[in-house]
């Protein structure tokens, strides 16, 4: 891809102009791609996805809440800055990864699209990790208004192989944020 001047974007492989949807749909597709500028040759496609993250917001298809989108900021410039973008890609590896499990297990058992419920409750687990270890990441970000947690409730368990490996695999996160935050607050000038 090229971006011109004119912030037009130019599709090489397919010699057509193309817009922003037409790049998320790509996106979606598993198509992978580069935007250079045309003039420069400079890698603009960080700038290019964020752009389509911002459309997609803007439309109404909120998918990062508030208080995440402010911590995210206050990450730049920080310590953690080289740490939060290994951190992301490994969390949502993981959730793209239990997420088939979880097709893959309904599919199975009954034939079908998986189960609203068993799903839904894992998700809240996985947001309830998430903000876990955002809070020892940025403590001082939330506000005391925030309630304690409670402890997200445990799937029923399935008895299944892969699910037990997919709450090994939580447990071996949990257990390396926890030594992340007890390093963090070894460090000299830490109390």
């Amino acid at each position: 891809m090229k971006k011109y001047a004119n912030r037009r974007l130019y599709n090489t492989a397919t010699s057509a102009y193309v817009t922003l949807e037409d790049l998320a749909a790509m996106v979606r597709e598993g198509v992978d791609f580069v935007v250079y500028d045309a003039k420069t040759s400079d890698d603009l496609t960080r700038q290019v996805l964020t752009q389509i993250i911002f459309e997609e917001e803007s439309r109404g298809e909120a998918l990062l809440p508030v208080q995440f989108l402010r911590q995210l900021i206050g990450f730049y410039g920080g310590q953690m800055q080289s740490v939060l973008p290994s951190y992301l890609e490994l969390s949502l590896d993981n959730f793209v990864s239990q997420q088939e499990q979880f097709r893959s297990q309904f599919s199975r058992a009954f034939g079908a699209a998986p189960g609203v419920g068993m799903f839904d409750e894992q998700v809240k687990q996985n947001i309830a990790m998430f903000e876990r270890a955002m809070k020892m990441f940025t403590p001082m970000a939330y506000a005391p208004k925030v309630e304690p947690e409670k402890p997200a409730e445990p799937v029923q368990p399935a008895g299944d192989a892969a699910l037990n490996e997919m709450r090994r695999q939580m447990e071996e996160m949990r257990a390396q944020l926890d030594r992340l935050a007890g390093a963090r607050s070894d460090e000299p000038g830490r109390k």
